[in-house]
């Protein structure tokens, strides 16, 4: 055999077997003998005996002197201290690097969310947003506003991740993961002819004569109740229904957050909630593989656990 090849068969490949009993002889050496290192190993004094020797034998070379005289280290134990300290401390940065690799969320996200939200306290959009930049610095994000129709085409076409919204309808292909409920009030404005009678005297039969609202994504939602063919008015959004409300020619659903400060500036009246109100269930919609994708299942995750 040449020397190369003898150089070869000297080397050590060192299993994992070989790093624990390596990491029991630096603690020796760092207690400064066996009885001290007891504690630490939780061995007795001939198990650890028993590992050092196991190691000079893995290794062929003699580590230490111990027995009576006491605990001392060869001219060769103290090389393969140091050189386990570079050891451990070279696997101590491998495991952090390949921890940051798998926490590493890169790319873009692109989210939808329906209108006027942001008024809603439970809504935690915001905060979300937050926690998932500190928790995935580079990953680009867009967000959408839209309506809730629009939102589930959008990510049914792949264009958004996610949507955020009350949704009419299932979306074959899309999962939904359920956030908070919100309430939807039957309101009017204060130049309304029902703006000043009194709740009891407002039943099914009073609202159906007057011109309702209906929005373009929830119109048989809006109108099934009052039995009427069709609405007077349809809207894609909040805003231009609140338009209309406060108008006092027509009558239409407002979230209670967003219905809130209208009806406290005597611009809008609830109409019986007894009778009207609903809440409507907000929920995240996305594929159905979105566990399976690290940046919408880490956003997902995020906002899910806010909203509980």
């Amino acid at each position: 055999m040449n020397s190369a090849g003898r150089r070869a068969r000297a080397l050590i490949a060192m299993e994992t077997a070989d790093v624990r009993l390596l990491r029991i002889f630096m603690t020796v050496v760092e207690a400064g003998g066996l009885t001290a290192a007891q504690a630490d190993l939780h061995l007795s004094l001939p198990s650890i005996s028993e590992k050092l020797s196991a190691l000079e034998q893995r290794l062929g070379v003699k580590l230490c002197k111990r027995g009576r005289s006491g605990f001392s280290l060869t001219e060769n134990g103290r090389a393969i201290y140091e050189e386990g300290q570079r050891l451990l401390g070279s696997l101590v940065h491998f495991s952090r690097r390949v921890a940051e690799l798998r926490s590493h969320l890169g790319g873009r996200i692109s989210i939808g969310v329906v209108d006027n939200a942001i008024s809603d306290s439970r809504m935690r959009l915001a905060d979300a947003v937050a926690e998932f930049v500190r928790v995935a610095p580079t990953v680009h994000i867009s967000l959408e506003i839209g309506s809730p129709e629009i939102l589930l085409r959008e990510v049914v076409a792949q264009k958004l991740n996610l949507a955020i919204g009350s949704f009419p309808r299932v979306a074959l292909g899309l999962s939904y993961t359920d956030l908070y409920d919100e309430m939807q009030h039957f309101c009017c404005g204060r130049d309304h002819p029902l703006f000043n009678i009194e709740d009891r005297l407002i039943d099914i039969e009073a609202v159906r004569v007057h011109r309702i609202i209906a929005r373009g994504y929830w119109a048989a939602r809006d109108i099934k109740i009052f039995a009427i063919p069709s609405s007077h008015a349809t809207v894609s959004n909040m805003e231009a229904e609140a338009y209309l409300i406060k108008s006092g020619a027509f009558l239409g659903y407002l979230p209670d957050h967003y219905a809130r400060s209208f009806v406290e500036q005597g611009q809008v009246r609830i109409l019986r909630p007894d009778l009207f109100s609903y809440k409507a269930r907000f929920q995240i919609a996305a594929p159905d593989e979105w566990k399976k994708l690290p940046v919408s299942r880490a956003f997902i995750e995020i906002l899910t656990r806010l909203s509980a």
